[in-house]
């Protein structure tokens, strides 16, 4: 059946390879742009994204048509083989096989973009692995279906 209307954000977070630091800050602006433009191409919206050196948050209004585990994978291959083809990094780079993706309802949407674009005054105080546990305490860690 096709969906007329549809309110579907999702923020993302990516992590590097074994949560390297390996993202600097020159290359930072130029990795969103580019995963900007991946999540304009496939029929999303990107409300906001910040690229830290070892993980990457995006907030994205999504397709009907365009789950979340096919929207990750497209980022994922395209920016990975844009970074390394541009030598963004000083070394090979690579996401982690698996990221997370946590549902935003439309009132949450200011609050998650703030959110997003404070990182670097978020991590002066709080590590990844701290970010990344309340994420999954909040929102409760669900079991993929089997």
């Amino acid at each position: 059946m096709k969906i007329e209307f549809n309110n579907l954000y999702t923020h993302f977070v990516f992590t590097t390879l074994r949560r390297e630091t390996i993202i600097p800050v020159k290359s930072r602006e130029r990795i969103e742009k580019y995963i900007t433009g991946i999540i304009n191409h496939n029929g999303c919206q990107l409300y906001a994204i910040y690229a830290n050196a070892d993980h990457l948050h995006f907030l994205t209004s999504r397709s009907p048509n365009m789950d979340e585990e096919t929207l990750a994978t497209i980022i994922a291959n395209s920016s990975t083989k844009f970074i390394n083809e541009n030598n963004l990094c000083n070394f090979h780079f690579e996401w982690q096989e698996s990221c997370s993706a946590f549902s935003v309802s439309k009132a949450d949407v200011d609050k998650v973009c703030k959110y997003i674009l404070n990182q670097p005054k978020h991590h002066k105080k709080h590590t990844f692995q701290e970010e990344n546990d309340a994420f999954i305490k909040f929102y409760q860690k669900t079991l993929k279906p089997k």
